[in-house]
């Protein structure tokens, strides 16, 4: 039986980061993934390929030059599901490829099967070949992320009624779509299949959507894909759905019909956690899947066992799963390292993107915080001008007590790209002064902020050693 100094399970952006560090560290590592490639859903059929998708799509479609030469401007006229996948395998590969390097280079064993928990301290691994491994550690790591949630009441074919993963396989590209749950992957789908001109309508049982942005974003955002075509369909709960061969058929609760010819069904994920029989090592999942653990050093209840990334809920994001499987790393190898930054961006690759950092006007409110607030249109920038940005806007909010920036909230081309400079301000405890004495580069959208800071600053009260002074005030 094989001993390890920590055993990942998952070789998603945490399990990847963790196995790294600990392969850096001179430790005997070994990563366990389910499928017979590395990369985990996050590579598979999450972040990359969507991103890749939506890339892809604004690529051919000519999206972002129909401001300048029409509605009808294509780069490609007819797009095919063969033009969508060939970009997508091609990014696949190559993420797969580093990743296979990255281990081989630090020396992290890899073993590709179903793990489960046969105690506290020791695991098996059913492979393909039937075989039957187990190992023990003095640490492990869960980073199994999440599968698609697959309610009994939809009739799932693989074809026209699809979840998020499915959907990456699609055959055709369809003429109509229904999109059920306006969350991140719901919206990033119908968003960038709208910019193909299909037909789009998006369904949220719920009466908004996306209820952590600012609400000003997503107003604005609800203008913009509206405006591009998504028949946004709010407050509209699902009566049934109904396979009708040529045509999907969705009853809502209203008594209206929504028909289509493909139907994507992405309301929520849940923890990949049912196969790994956790209750033998002494853990409970919640009602979704999901492992509890304590956010500074991610241990569960049992010390040893940790878990990192989508697997532990929000935020669920790529980027923070892998500062969380190193941190984890580092914890279980006692090995001191930086902690986590308290600032961190949030973004949603929709057409257009969503990005933010910090607080939220909503959140300011309710902590009772003085703040001002500084706006600025792409529309307004030199560089706006010149990509023909007809939409987008910066928002940044600063506490009037202390001047600093407390939130920054963007949308329109690049959002998920600027938003690391008010990360950065964030983080270092930035004011409003830094915005308005820095120099940006002319002519870029980065000049937003410095719009949207001068915006907040006229409107701000003058800081003492600003003030004019009248000759009896200099007297004095």
């Amino acid at each position: 039986m094989s001993h390890y100094d920590l055993i990942i399970i998952g070789s998603g952006p945490s399990g990847r980061s963790a196995a790294i560090q600990a392969g850096k560290l001179g430790r005997r590592v070994l990563v366990i993934d389910r499928k017979d490639r590395l990369g985990g859903v996050s590579v598979h059929t999450g972040t990359i390929p969507s991103k890749t998708l939506r890339e892809t799509v604004l690529n051919l479609s000519g999206w972002r030059e129909r401001s300048f030469y029409g509605r009808s401007y294509r780069v490609k006229d007819d797009i095919d599901a063969g033009d969508l996948k060939a970009r997508l395998h091609k990014t696949l590969d190559y993420e797969v490829d580093v990743l296979e390097h990255h281990f081989n280079r630090n020396h992290v064993d890899t073993l590709y099967g179903l793990a489960r928990f046969v105690s506290a301290h020791e695991i098996e691994v059913a492979t393909a070949a039937d075989d039957v491994t187990r190992l023990t550690a003095d640490k492990f790591l869960i980073s199994t992320g999440t599968r698609t949630h697959r309610p009994d009441t939809v009739p799932f074919n693989g074809r026209t009624i699809v979840d998020s993963d499915e959907f990456l396989d699609l055959a055709t590209i369809p003429r109509s779509l229904t999109v059920i749950g306006a969350g991140v992957i719901g919206v990033e789908y119908a968003t960038m299949f709208s910019a193909l001109d299909v037909r789009v309508t998006l369904i949220e049982p719920r009466d908004s959507f996306l209820d952590f942005i600012d609400k000003t974003l997503i107003q604005d955002f609800t203008h913009q894909i509206r405006e591009n075509g998504v028949d946004l369909r709010l407050g509209s709960t699902i009566e049934g759905i109904e396979d009708a061969g040529g045509h999907v058929e969705v009853t809502l609760g209203n008594g209206r019909h929504v028909r289509s010819e493909m139907l994507l069904f992405a309301a929520g994920r849940m923890g990949a956690t049912d196969k790994l029989a956790l209750n033998k090592a002494g853990l409970e999942p919640d009602h979704r899947g999901r492992i509890e653990v304590n956010r500074k050093t991610y241990q569960t209840t049992q010390p040893h066992i940790y878990a990192a990334g989508d697997v532990i809920g929000h935020p669920s994001l790529a980027s923070t799963s892998v500062q969380q499987g190193r941190i984890a790393a580092c914890h279980a190898l006692n090995v001191p390292t930086l902690p986590e930054s308290p600032w961190f961006p949030y973004g949603i690759y929709s057409v257009p993107e969503i990005s933010t950092c910090g607080m939220s006007e909503e959140e300011m409110q309710e902590r009772g915080i003085p703040y001002e607030v500084g706006i600025a249109r792409f529309r307004e920038t030199s560089r706006g001008h010149i990509m023909g940005l007809e939409h987008g806007m910066l928002k940044m909010l600063f506490s009037l007590k202390t001047r600093r920036v407390l939130g920054v909230q963007i949308v329109g081309e690049g959002a998920t790209e600027l938003i690391h400079i008010a990360q950065a301000v964030l983080n270092l405890k930035g004011t409003v002064d830094y915005f308005v004495q820095n120099t940006f580069n002319y002519p870029t959208l980065a000049e937003a902020y410095k719009i949207a800071g001068l915006d907040a600053f006229n409107r701000m009260p003058i800081p003492e050693e600003y003030k004019v002074k009248r000759p009896h005030e200099a007297a004095e």
